[in-house]
């Protein structure tokens, strides 16, 4: 009985806390004084963070499948009344990782410095988009969502945060490049 979408949430606190250490350590002025174009620093930036998000999703993944082919009949997952673990919690999953590169990291890149406004904005974010995705399931015709077993519903779900994710997080790169070039370090 807790909420599951929060996984997403703390991965990207941690993601959050690799950022403020990196500031502290003036990560982003030392790497801006190497011999490389401003824009890579903003790539490898990219970089490092969505490996952290698809290697925490790949994990979310296999355990979601482990839980919905041989566990989707035992009672504590089958009578909760919060997101189960199925394909759409992982779409959903994505649409926070999105809000996250969006939000987060296309603020940060504006200032290159601040990044507590950055965060409160995408905890907002994120609060939002986990209260959808705990909630959606109660809506009349939207049962399926929260399913144990596979949905076609669920699949929209998936599509839609595959959608959100490439366009969010490539659509934040290019913004990210543009406002950090033109910041005078």
């Amino acid at each position: 009985q807790y909420p599951i979408l929060l996984g997403a949430f703390f991965i990207c606190l941690g993601i959050f806390g690799s950022f403020q250490a990196g500031r502290e350590a003036g990560d982003l002025f030392y790497t801006a004084m190497l011999p490389v174009a401003k824009r890579d620093v903003v790539k490898s930036k990219f970089i490092f963070t969505v490996a952290i998000q698809m290697i925490s999703w790949i994990i979310m993944l296999a355990i979601s499948l482990i839980r919905m082919i041989f566990l989707s009949d035992v009672e504590p997952y089958s009578i909760n009344t919060l997101m189960n673990a199925n394909i759409a919690y992982l779409g959903w999953n994505l649409i926070i990782f999105a809000a996250f590169n969006t939000v987060f990291l296309g603020k940060f890149f504006k200032t290159a410095y601040k990044i507590g406004i950055p965060f409160l904005l995408f905890g907002i974010c994120a609060t939002l988009i986990i209260s959808l995705g705990e909630s959606l399931h109660f809506f009349p015709g939207l049962e399926t969502l929260n399913d144990t077993h596979f949905q076609v519903s669920q699949l929209y779900v998936l599509c839609a945060g595959m959608v959100m994710y490439i366009a969010g997080t490539l659509g934040s790169l290019a913004v990210s490049i543009r406002r950090f070039e033109k910041i005078d370090l």
